[in-house]
């Protein structure tokens, strides 16, 4: 899934690598739970309290590969749930960006008591990346992130 984010990649690109700015656009970030020098960068991680539904979970964020505002492919473990994302920038003109969003996932996913089989992975991946790019895009436009700078 994509959104065309009408600012420059490289100001869509810190939104996405800017713990700071993560944690006021992405409203299921409730904390950082330590300073993360460096992020993004292959062997630096980054944990995060975050919200999922109406449970408090852990989210592990694991840079696998970081190519400056052109893409960002992490491993991510939420509470029990392990995934790769992969978000790619690419101008879709000199003021605007095309930010894609790709959730790479098992088939099926074990819970308690039972799993989530893959069309409930597809369905909860799909509302994941669309309320994601959803956040974003509307952070980015707004122009908040600017304010008091």
């Amino acid at each position: 899934m994509s959104k065309v984010i009408r600012c420059p990649r490289a100001r869509v690109w810190r939104a996405l690598v800017t713990p700071d700015e993560l944690i006021r656009w992405d409203e299921r970030r409730l904390a950082l739970e330590a300073p993360i020098p460096d992020y993004p960068k292959p062997g630096c991680s980054a944990r995060w309290r975050c919200r999922q539904g109406s449970v408090t979970v852990a989210r592990r964020e694991d840079p696998l590969e970081v190519v400056v505002a052109e893409r960002l492919r992490s491993a991510v473990r939420l509470g029990s749930f392990a995934f790769e994302e992969t978000y790619t920038l690419a101008d879709r003109d000199p003021e605007a960006t095309r930010l894609s969003l790709r959730i790479s996932a098992q088939s099926t996913l074990p819970l308690l008591g039972g799993e989530l089989d893959r069309f409930d992975v597809r369905r909860l991946s799909a509302e994941s990346v669309d309320a994601t790019l959803e956040l974003i895009q509307r952070w980015c436009e707004s122009g908040r992130q600017d304010a008091g700078r």
